[in-house]
């Protein structure tokens, strides 16, 4: 490890290892490091991605691609099921991961670009010159390292301290919040659609999935919102769902954690560092979804860096560019769910019944869920009023 580097990415998940190559690729001095010692462990994801957004990047690979999945069901709490394909999902279905592999791997594309990758290293703070990011104070085997840089890249998730450093504001409120838990199950009938249990019934203020991980094998999970949370446990509700509906189940692995469902947070960017993925609050506030747009977002942070050091710039004003191209894309979709999540809030099940009887007759296994949409904003006008600048 140098004391010096163009680059500084700090968290080896999908953002920071896509932004670390795409630096790398165009010559630019990386440095990638991850606090701990192994990359993509422990898992702190339910693993679903879809095909399209995820070849925009990496090539599948059957080293990590756990499941192929045609497409996703959304269940109502009544058990009224509605089937939507692969292409109907958006691009959220696709294949679930095995995560502890891919994030190796794209980590390795990384090195193999030129980033010198360090692991068991951990940010503890920044380094400033006039006002201006200039670096990071890390932590590595007990000793503290200054190593400088041209810009700081903050890729380190939910808990990133790496903005909050730089003076960007990244709280989280108990409604911006999801606590998750999930089991990796077997001895079921994992079937090949990723499933989708919405109400109260199942969990207040998030929804259920299990996404299957080969025949007999699946990621089992469910969020609770933070303002719904009160006493209840997620733990306590993913077993109650095991017991209820998957019996015979068993556990092999159990994952928790937070998930971001805020949207946009103000500003991503400041003097000399950028903010990419769950660090940005770049993850789906309605699915919780966030491993595309993390590559996404760090290969647009990555571009912007290329042009920085071309200009020899790096003040906020030219990092800005980042900011505007994500949020006229990504930012853009997470309004759209931010505005989809909050409706489905104020909705009882009695009310998500109705919405998923009204479909009764409607083929919606071929349909984008932009096209499911209006036609229940048709059906149902009173209960989503809230959605009609959607369809305006």
């Amino acid at each position: 490890m140098k004391n010096s580097y163009d680059v500084i990415v700090v968290g080896a998940g999908p953002g920071g290892s896509i932004t670390a190559k795409t630096c790398a690729e165009a010559g630019l001095d990386v440095l990638l490091i991850e606090k701990r010692q192994e990359i993509g462990d422990p898992v702190r994801c339910a693993e679903g991605v879809g095909k399209e957004g995820l070849k925009r990047h990496i090539e599948p690979d059957n080293r990590w691609i756990a499941a192929e999945v045609k497409g996703s069901k959304i269940l109502a709490p009544d058990g009224t099921e509605i089937k939507m394909s692969e292409e109907a999902s958006s691009g959220k279905a696709g294949y679930t991961l095995e995560r502890k592999v891919f994030d190796r791997a794209l980590a390795q594309q990384a090195a193999m670009a030129g980033t010198e990758v360090m692991v068991k290293t951990r940010a503890i703070g920044l380094l400033r010159n006039n006002g201006m990011v200039r670096g990071i104070n890390a932590m590595y085997m007990g000793e503290t390292h200054e190593i400088r840089a041209n810009i700081v890249i903050g890729a380190d998730g939910v808990e990133s301290k790496v903005g909050r450093w730089g003076g960007i504001d990244t709280s989280l409120k108990p409604g911006d919040i999801d606590t998750c838990a999930q089991f990796l199950v077997t001895n079921i009938d994992a079937g090949d659609y990723s499933k989708f249990y919405l109400g109260e019934i199942y969990t207040p203020g998030g929804y259920v999935w299990v996404f299957p991980k080969g025949k007999n094998t699946a990621n089992v999970g469910l969020g609770i919102l933070g303002s719904k949370a009160g006493n209840t446990r997620p733990i306590s509700l993913l077993h109650k769902f095991i017991e209820t509906y998957l019996p015979h189940a068993k556990i092999l692995e159990m994952v928790v954690g937070g998930v971001p469902v805020s949207g946009p947070i103000k500003k991503t960017v400041t003097d000399g560092l950028m903010l990419v993925g769950d660090a940005a609050r770049q993850s789906d506030p309605l699915t919780g979804g966030g491993i595309i747009n993390a590559m996404d977002a760090g290969k647009m942070a990555g571009e912007v860096c290329i042009k920085a050091k071309e200009k020899g710039d790096y003040s906020a004003k030219t990092l800005k560019e980042y900011e505007d191209k994500w949020r006229a894309t990504i930012g853009k979709e997470l309004s759209k769910s931010l505005l989809v999540k909050n409706m489905l809030l104020k909705l009882s099940d009695e009310q998500l019944n109705q919405l998923a009887h009204s479909l009764e007759g409607v083929d919606t296994s071929k349909m984008a869920l932009q096209k499911v949409l209006p036609i229940l904003f048709k059906k149902n006008p009173r209960i989503l009023w809230e959605l009609r600048t959607l369809f305006v």
